[in-house]
This record gives structure tokens, C-alpha cells and sequence, in this order.
């Protein structure tokens, strides 16, 4: 089969708007995605990293550059839109993976208090990681 280029999402929240806490917050939701797609720096073209307006304590890249192998994945950060009544101190990330699997395949991750927003793909992930039962 062809590889193919697919999105991976994922989102989490961080307690406050600290560098330690943006740092820790992303990490924990890059190397979940990575565990759970089972990805290798080589497999991923580009990493987009948002956050929102109330994060602004550093770049959510640190993390990702923090995790070995992975200092040389282009990496973008980005300020979410401020939509009135959006979730609060929210990361959120894209991955572009080279993959052969099917876009039904990849996990999608959302910790902390986002999981509120998209509980649908957090059932999706949990079947993904006890064999689809």
C-alpha cells in the first residue's frame, strides 16, 4: 500500500498559564499521540501547535523538541482564535504522519478538561488501545 499523508489531532489544557505548565501539558499530549499511533520522527512531516490566548507563557515547541528524535520535525506555533466561551488554557496539535493506515486508523488524543471537546474520539482512542473491543 501507498503511503499517504493523514492528520493526527489532539488537545489538552494546562492548569495555568506558566512556562512549566505549557511545557508539561504538551509534552504529556505529544508522547501520548506518539504512543498510541505508535510514531517515529521519520513518520511525521510537520507538527502544528496552537494554544489560547490565555497561554502565552512560552512555546508549546519546547516540549516537542524536549522528546529525542524530534528536534528536527518542523514545528508551528499559533495563537486559536478567541472565540467568546472557547475552552480556556487549551493546546491543541496537528501532526501530518506518512502513513499506510486508513484515516479511520489513527488515534486521535484530547487529556485533561479536553476531553469535553470531542468525547467521540476519546471512545475512539480507548477501543483503539484494548484491540478494538
Amino acid at each position: 500500500m501507498t503511503k499517504v499523508v493523514r492528520g493526527v489531532r489532539g488537545a489538552t489544557t494546562a492548569a495555568e498559564n506558566t512556562p512549566e505548565e505549557i511545557f508539561r501539558a504538551t509534552r504529556e499530549l505529544m508522547l501520548a499521540v506518539i504512543e498510541a499511533n505508535q510514531l517515529a520522527p521519520d513518520d511525521v512531516a510537520s507538527v502544528m501547535l496552537t494554544m489560547t490566548p490565555d497561554l502565552n507563557a512560552d512555546f508549546p515547541a519546547k516540549a516537542v523538541r524536549s522528546i529525542d528524535g524530534w528536534q528536527w520535525v518542523p514545528l508551528m506555533c499559533a495563537t486559536e482564535l478567541a472565540v467568546p466561551g472557547s475552552m480556556p488554557r487549551c493546546i491543541r496539535l496537528l501532526l501530518h504522519v506518512n502513513t499506510e493506515r486508513r484515516q479511520e486508523e489513527m488515534v486521535h488524543m484530547y487529556l485533561g478538561e479536553a476531553v469535553a471537546l470531542r468525547p467521540d474520539m476519546v471512545e475512539h482512542a480507548q477501543k483503539n488501545a484494548s484491540g478494538g473491543a
